[in-house]
């Protein structure tokens, strides 16, 4: 971000609902005991998914991309009361520090972290998902949309992270195999005709899916 985008992004903090005391510990935590803490979705971003949970009472939530349970909370303070948000993390060496601050939490019984490879859970797991928050490897975004959307029923969202890549997606040398999967994967989203999409240049860029 330059100085300009800086000031803007305080602004935005400053007249935005303040996030929780544990939302702000693992906030501070994440800084501390993690080696990428910019991996957090943070109070702007954060706040945003829970305003869109709380406008959509899911059911079901599928997190793909755990970290250190930050997002995951947030789009918790959206769910029905008997919901579940189910999400996936690769990384076990994070499970302790996750379920430490969910146990702290009011929704700690609706929360289910899942030490697996999101292909093999998605493939095995029937859905429906009425929400699915995508933050995990970059260049398994179109695997993970092809197969999920026959399991978000009308009116669900998938919502992607990162879409922008810190702007290397409008770099025409950028090819790297994210980049170049973020392209495709926002090119199917806005050719599909099942579905409606915004993309939101917050952060580092969310895409959000509205199934029709």
């Amino acid at each position: 971000m330059n100085s300009g985008s800086d000031v803007i992004h305080e602004y935005c903090e400053q007249h935005t609902s303040p996030q929780s005391e544990l939302l702000t510990e693992i906030e501070r935590a994440t800084h501390l005991k993690t080696t990428q803490p910019r991996m957090l979705s943070g109070h702007l971003q954060g706040r945003f998914l829970s305003m869109i949970s709380k406008m959509q009472r899911p059911e079901s939530i599928l997190e793909i991309g755990t970290f250190t349970g930050y997002a995951s909370l947030c789009m918790a303070e959206g769910l029905a009361p008997d919901g579940a948000l189910h999400t996936l993390e690769v990384n076990e060496e994070l499970e302790p520090m996750i379920q430490n601050f969910w146990a702290q939490s009011p929704y700690r019984d609706q929360l289910h972290l899942h030490i697996t490879d999101a292909k093999t859970f998605i493939e095995k797991e029937s859905g429906p998902w009425d929400l699915v928050f995508m933050d995990a490897a970059k260049k398994e975004y179109p695997l993970y949309f092809d197969l999920l959307q026959d399991k978000v029923p009308s009116g669900g969202l998938i919502i992607a992270d990162n879409v922008l890549w810190s702007g290397k997606v409008t770099d025409p040398n950028a090819k790297d195999a994210s980049t170049e999967a973020l392209r495709v994967y926002a090119q199917i989203v806005q050719d599909h005709p099942d579905w409606e999409n915004v993309m939101v240049p917050l952060r580092d860029g969310l895409l959000m899916a509205r199934k029709r």
